[in-house]
């Protein structure tokens, strides 16, 4: 079996690299200026480190509000070009993880955010502008309702008040109308 899988990963490497085009100098410099961090993920790896979380959720339009503690630590991976926060806390008396990704891709000039945690099987995606008068990324995406099995529109803003606050506010859309569903706000332990 060693040897099948030795022979198919030969030619499959064989095939790629006939096939594959010659890039030209400034395709490579296009490659490089995609691959090497930015300034935008400098910017990111400033808000690594612990944070604790003042969350308050309303799971309809109307409902009252339900509130929990949580923590996140925030840490730049992959050679400073992704953001991982993995949160805890304690939900209704259950326990709590959820695990963020925020990035910035430098050549289509946008942030990109994904999210997955245990009160779920789904993973979101959002993708949005960063907003420099107000310290703020705009982000939109999709998620699975876990209702009615189909895509629901997110949106998330995530303001930057201070090196050591954030604000997170997010919307959802029920019945094709959106209502803030979320509001965290991010303090840096000391």
């Amino acid at each position: 079996m060693k040897k099948v899988c030795s022979i198919f990963c030969a030619a499959f490497f064989a095939f790629i690299s006939i096939n594959a085009k010659a890039q030209t100098p400034e395709e490579m410099k296009k490659w490089m200026e995609y691959m090497t961090p930015s300034d935008v993920q400098k910017m990111i790896a400033q808000w690594d480190g612990e944070w604790n979380e003042a969350i308050t959720m309303w799971p309809a339009p109307g409902a009252p509000e339900q509130k929990m503690e949580a923590s996140c630590v925030n840490k730049m991976i992959l050679g400073g070009r992704y953001q991982e926060a993995k949160h805890t806390g304690n939900f209704m008396g259950m326990p709590f993880e959820g695990v963020g990704t925020l990035g910035w891709d430098n050549a289509g000039k946008f942030f990109i955010n994904t999210w997955i945690d245990n009160m779920g099987t789904g993973m979101m995606y959002l993708d949005g502008k960063w907003d420099e008068t107000t310290k703020t990324i705009n982000l939109k995406g999709k998620m699975t309702d876990p209702m009615s099995g189909k895509p629901i529109n997110i949106r998330e803003e995530l303001k930057i008040i201070d090196d050591n606050t954030q604000e997170l506010t997010q919307y959802t859309e029920r019945d094709g109308k959106e209502f803030k569903n979320m509001f965290i706000v991010l303090t840096r332990k000391k």
